[in-house]
């Protein structure tokens, strides 16, 4: 996935589109580190950058508009900020929208979530500090299919009762192409896969348990598998979250799941994502655009940062993604860090302090 056969180049084309509310300001710090990381390197970077979401329907009337698009479709990956906000929540064009037409232009149908626990930030979590403390896991949520898509889907009325309806949906191609993927991870990380389902119930999910377990054991026997429904699952996650690696499901339970375990390292604004397996990623933090606090200076751009990391994983420079995510956990160990977990910073001090600190990381290789 990416471009990874082409981690030779000297240009670094990125598609920037900071979006709405904090967005701008998470997007300029992830732009900040990915620079340092690159052209320490020699690489430049080629920023084209366009709007999306509610900005973009202000200003064009559309979510994605057309000059958009053309930057992603020459883009080698795609940095987001964040969409939407209260402003357009009774809008006939929901900002939202953007991100979906988005997903489906780059092809992105796996959605990966890595979650952790730094050390020393463990009485950040909602948790007990030793419940959460060593938490890694990754989840890889299906992202073009299930019920979200699937048809038919509506709200219909017969006799003067309303009826909504929607269809979950998935065929072997879709589960096959996501357990791929979450293998593979698993191959990087500690060779564990969980695949969450409701096999018990739900037709869909008994093809889903099938196709996973034939995928296994056809190409990944190597790679540990267990199942479980969906509901267990959740609980699992809170009581015991350190026995996770590899999280694989579907688009509803991914969503669900993903956002519960967002709240374990206590600020969303930690939490990175990545959107891969179609022509180039897209990379975004989880949180959303916090509009309450947009232009305060106090939003945690580490999200973002981390996002920006993955991407390098994903254009074949794995080891810059690593020298970023240790320069995240550098400046964060030394308690240096923006409100929402504890710190004094602002969202542009922050990204300073580990932009340097990856600068200084890279020269110390380098000597």
């Amino acid at each position: 996935m990416g471009m990874s056969e082409q981690i030779e180049q000297t240009t670094l084309r990125i598609a920037s589109l900071p979006g709405d509310g904090i967005g701008p300001e998470v997007n300029a710090e992830a732009l900040k580190v990915l620079s340092a990381a690159v052209e320490a390197e020699g690489v430049k970077l080629d920023v084209a950058e366009q709007l999306i979401g509610g900005i973009a329907i202000d200003a064009t009337g559309s979510p994605l508009p057309e000059r958009t698009l053309d930057a992603v479709r020459s883009a080698d990956a795609v940095l987001l900020g964040a969409v939407g906000g209260p402003k357009w929540d009774d809008s006939e064009v929901r900002p939202e929208a953007g991100l979906l037409a988005l997903r489906r232009e780059l092809g992105v149908f796996a959605n990966l979530r890595p979650v952790a626990v730094p050390a020393g930030a463990e009485g950040a979590s909602p948790l007990r500090p030793g419940v959460v403390a060593g938490t890694d896991m990754l989840i890889v949520r299906e992202l073009t299919g299930g019920i979200y898509f699937g048809e038919p889907a509506g709200i219909s009325e017969e006799t003067g009762v309303r009826t909504g309806i929607n269809t979950m949906r998935y065929d072997e191609e879709e589960i096959r192409r996501v357990a791929r993927v979450a293998f593979r991870q698993a191959e990087q990380r500690r060779g564990h896969v969980t695949s969450v389902d409701k096999a018990n119930v739900l037709a869909v999910s008994r093809l889903w348990r099938e196709v996973v377990t034939a995928v296994h054991a056809d190409e990944f026997p190597h790679v540990a598998l267990e199942h479980l429904y969906v509901d267990n699952a959740a609980m699992q996650l809170v009581r015991r979250p350190t026995d996770f690696d590899v999280v694989v499901t579907g688009n509803l339970f991914g969503d669900i799941l993903s956002d519960l375990a967002a709240t374990l390292p206590g600020s969303l604004g930690m939490l990175p994502s990545a959107s891969v397996g179609g022509r180039a990623g897209l990379f975004e933090p989880v949180h959303g655009s916090a509009p309450d606090i947009a232009g305060s200076g106090r939003a945690n751009p580490c999200a973002a940062i981390l996002s920006a990391a993955m991407l390098l994983d994903d254009i074949g420079r794995p080891q810059l993604g690593n020298v970023v995510r240790e320069s995240v956990a550098s400046v964060l160990a030394e308690g240096l860090s923006t409100p929402d977990v504890g710190g004094k910073l602002t969202t542009s001090e922050l990204g300073d302090a580990i932009a340097e600190r990856v600068i200084a990381r890279l020269s110390e290789v380098a000597a």
